[in-house]
């Protein structure tokens, strides 16, 4: 068991750094762009569509073209892009514009957030596919 602890605790540790500085960029962003009540939640839906157009790209990289340290994936993706994505926000808004007579507004977030979410990884992967096997991998 020491040993296991002894290879995970490494991961545990990048997880939460990256987890911090995704969170952090996630809150700079909230207030640079705060949210007017009632109005769509644009800053949140634009962190968790470019949140994910980064993870398309990120685990094309890590995984189709070049070899990387054991700590980049979890670091990057579980910690960073983790922190910096954020489904708890999305359910607070939503209960938010539904709880102040949005429905409307609540129902198109409700929508869009997950479609344009995973559009975004989608052509992102593609994009990164075609771009970097494209330049030659190292692999």
């Amino acid at each position: 068991m020491a040993q296991g602890w002894r290879f995970q605790a490494p991961v545990v540790a990048v997880v939460a750094l990256g987890g911090a500085a995704g969170a952090t960029a996630r809150y700079a962003a909230a207030l640079w762009w705060p949210a007017r009540s009632g109005a769509f939640p644009w800053t949140t839906f634009w962190v968790n569509v470019a949140g994910c157009a980064a993870m398309g790209v990120l685990m094309v990289a890590v995984t189709e073209v070049w070899d990387v340290h054991r700590l980049v994936r979890p670091f990057l993706g579980t910690g960073v892009l983790g922190g910096f994505t954020t489904f708890s926000t999305y359910a607070v808004d939503l209960r938010g514009l539904l709880a102040d007579g949005h429905p409307g507004t609540g129902l198109a977030y409700l929508a869009a957030t997950p479609l344009a979410a995973l559009a975004a990884v989608w052509l992102a992967s593609w994009a990164a596919r075609r771009t970097l096997k494209r330049r030659g991998s190292p692999r």
